[in-house]
């Protein structure tokens, strides 16, 4: 039996510059020639982690170890795919032969190959958040706890709430009381909503993602031939970023190498920030007490960042309450110390955020090499509207994935219920779309097919009603042309959007272009598939995000980087900002003593060791509250523990030269100061003549609010703009 998680192996992230094991520094090569028995590698940022496991993989199947027999569990499939190319230029191309690929879709493959030992049928549908919180919906609405002047808790909440006991591995009960207290009263009905949740995933062939893990565990601990099938298939077990896995995947790795002990993790504990995710930080620090006799092996040396910043974030982890002790160098000589930047106020900070960008892009620093990182969403929006104001293009990272919109999510249920005829969830969507079609009317479809052998053909024997016949013989009569053997995916999209567009531009008529474009994204995503289930699989394990570059567009200089740091990580960049860096903000004013406030100060070196030349700290000395009232903040506590000496710290003046860094702050524009930021509103008066960067002379109007102003621009008509970001110039 072989295993092949992903058949198409794309071109790597990057490769290595060498195959020679020279290339490996004494701990990589200690770690690569391991033999038998558990080992524990501690990958310091930058490190060289990947190349650790590549040569890993090679090494293994140069001492004859069977490829089919090697698990290498990673937490993105391009991880996986980058790894294995890797292995197979180094080795040779027998590593296509290694299964490797996230927890996810290990689990959906063995599911679908040994879960008859559970009952599972393969044919189930794997369903996403979105999915999940409708099912609940239903759930809600049939045991009457949803509907007007309810309190009962959301779709959302409910969904969170029963993922994060399968997740951390805590009962229900223990969740709510810990994280929710506030809705103690509802746990008995939260718990009725669980099992009716379950039986309905039962029912129609259905499981979430947290199923996968679950079921996965009970393949190998309820059924011994399940068990023996699996376990026996590998004889060596690589794990990668080892501290992002929950209770329940640390549990699986142990029954997977329960028979000899051949596991090889790696991970580094100061990069553990996914608890929220269910992420267990113990996981790694308890690796040698679950597998007896095991090895550790520490990387140090760093190929990322230049000293200076090594030292900084060095110092970060040092307080740490619990790590393995490990020190970041590197051989690279030279660079710059980071610099440390307290700003008045948001505004300010964004103010020199985007000026020193400006400086490093002048000296040849490509936007796409730029990255501004934050510890929640909203720190940047104000960073934010000054690109904007200027005109600077910039990507944000950490939204929606593009699989989780709703116009998405209407395609893709066309080609769920190619694969899985019995998938209500996804035929209810499909029917929802028709004209004059409503919730009744699709449970009576629904109801007339449930128990036919062949639903498709079933759909044919059902009398559609005079106002939705039309749109429902168009229907079948798609259906009838998807099933065409001699179709590929990409012809199969097209099918279905010469149906779903006049469809789709009736209901998004206010943003259909908008989601035009990722419709777009999606079809070239398909196009590179070459059967169904896969694409059905993928699009639901490891969705592409909403804006992500399916084209492969060249763009010389590229965007600027916003991004939280939860998703920066494994990331890089010539030059970093580290922004909002306040206490109060970072750590977040929540976070208690313990846990919570070390992941924090894990959170805090995991974007500083993301930059390679080029790292800046920045807080603002004033926030402003909710009810407008202004408070004044210090640094950040992690910053206060690190000695004054490894940072050089920056005056204000937007003018004066960089300390340790061989370009100035751009002035202002001298000719007429902009209005300034401490003047008080009421200095601005109706009828002044003003003139702003981009909309040219405008008179004001109004004053419609704090620190706003109406102008009425000569060529741009009337705007409401905000003085602490519009740089508007008084002339008259």
């Amino acid at each position: 039996m072989q295993y092949n998680l992903y058949p198409r192996i794309t071109e790597p992230l990057g490769s290595d510059s060498t195959n020679s094991r020279n290339a490996l520094n004494e701990a990589q090569r200690e770690a690569v020639s391991h033999g038998s028995g558990p080992l524990l590698v501690i990958a310091g940022a930058g490190s060289g982690k990947t190349r650790t496991l590549v040569y890993r993989v090679a090494h293994l199947i140069e001492q004859r170890i069977a490829p089919e027999s090697i698990l290498l569990l990673t937490f993105t499939r391009r991880a996986a795919q980058e790894m294995l190319w890797r292995a197979a230029q180094i080795s040779d191309q027998t590593c296509r032969q290694v299964m490797g690929g996230t927890f996810h879709a290990t689990a959906n493959l063995l599911l679908r190959r040994h879960g008859h030992h559970l009952g599972f049928a393969p044919g189930f549908t794997i369903i996403d958040r979105g999915d999940a919180e409708g099912i609940i919906n239903l759930i809600k609405s049939s045991q009457g706890l949803a509907g007007a002047g309810k309190r009962f808790p959301s779709k959302r909440m409910i969904v969170n709430i029963l993922s994060g006991a399968v997740n951390k591995s805590r009962p229900v009960e223990d969740l709510v009381y810990e994280q929710h207290l506030h809705l103690v009263e509802f746990i008995d009905d939260l718990l009725k909503i669980r099992d009716h949740y379950a039986r309905f995933k039962t029912d129609h062939g259905l499981m979430d993602y947290d199923d996968l893990l679950v079921n996965w565990h009970r393949l190998l601990s309820e059924s011994p031939e399940a068990r023996q099938e699996v376990t026996s298939r590998f004889s060596h077990i690589l794990v990668d970023e080892y501290q992002d896995t929950n209770q329940l995947q640390a549990r699986i790795v142990r029954l997977l190498a329960h028979a000899h002990d051949n596991v090889m993790a790696v991970g580094d504990d100061a990069q553990s920030i996914y608890s929220f995710r269910g992420a267990d930080f113990y996981n790694i620090m308890r690796f040698p007490e679950q597998f007896p006799g095991t090895r550790v092996i520490k990387l140090e040396e760093n190929y990322r960042s230049t000293q200076p910043i090594l030292a900084l974030t060095n110092s970060i982890i040092a307080s740490a309450e619990e790590k393995f002790t490990k020190t970041l160098f590197t051989s690279t000589q030279g660079g710059a110390r980071p610099l440390l930047y307290a700003a008045r106020n948001e505004a300010a900070e964004a103010r020199f955020v985007v000026d020193t960008m400006q400086a490093l892009e002048k000296e040849g620093v490509p936007l796409s090499q730029i990255a501004v990182l934050f510890r929640s969403g909203y720190h940047s929006y104000k960073l934010e509207m000054e690109l904007t104001s200027r005109y600077i293009g910039f990507e944000k990272r950490g939204g929606l994935k593009l699989t989780e919109s709703a116009h998405i999510k209407d395609v893709l249920s066309f080609f769920r219920v190619l694969i899985n005829p019995w998938d209500n969830l996804s035929w209810n969507r499909i029917l929802l779309l028709l004209d004059k079609v409503g919730p009744k009317t699709v449970q009576k479809i629904l109801a007339a097919i449930r128990d036919a052998p062949e639903p498709l053909s079933a759909m044919a024997t059902v009398s559609p009603g005079r106002t939705w016949a039309e749109g429902y013989g168009r229907l079948l009569e798609l259906m009838r042309d998807l099933r065409r053997d001699d179709l590929a995916p990409a012809a199969q999209f097209d099918l279905v959007m010469a149906f779903y567009e006049p469809i789709f531009e009736k209901i998004y008529y206010d943003d259909y272009p908008r989601r035009k474009k990722e419709l777009e994204q999606l079809q070239a995503l398909v196009a590179g598939y070459g059967d169904l289930q896969s694409l059905v699989d993928d699009t639901a394990l490891d969705p592409p995000e909403s804006g992500q570059n399916l084209t492969n567009i060249d763009d010389e200089n590229g965007l600027l980087v916003l991004s939280t740091i939860h998703s920066a990580k494994g990331l890089e960049w010539d030059a970093v900002f580290v922004i909002g860096l306040a206490e109060g903000r970072f750590p977040h004013q929540n976070a208690v003593p313990g846990g919570q406030w070390e992941e924090e100060r894990r959170l805090l070196y995991v974007a500083s060791t993301r930059a390679r030349k080029n790292l800046y700290l920045t807080y603002p000395q004033e926030l402003v509250n909710p009810d407008r009232s202004v408070m004044r903040t210090v640094m950040s506590p992690f910053l206060r523990e690190i000695s004054p000496g490894l940072y050089e710290r920056l005056q204000p003046e937007p003018s004066a030269a960089f300390p340790g860094s061989s370009f100035a702050a751009p002035a202002r524009p001298s000719a007429t100061p902009p209005f300034p930021p401490g003047r008080k509103v009421s200095a601005l008066a109706v009828g002044m003549i003003v003139k702003h960067p981009f909309f040219g002379r405008g008179q004001v109007k109004t004053l419609p609010g704090p620190r706003r102003v109406e102008v009425a621009f000569d060529r741009h008509g009337d705007k409401i703009l905000h003085l602490d970001y519009a740089r508007l110039e008084i002339i008259g």
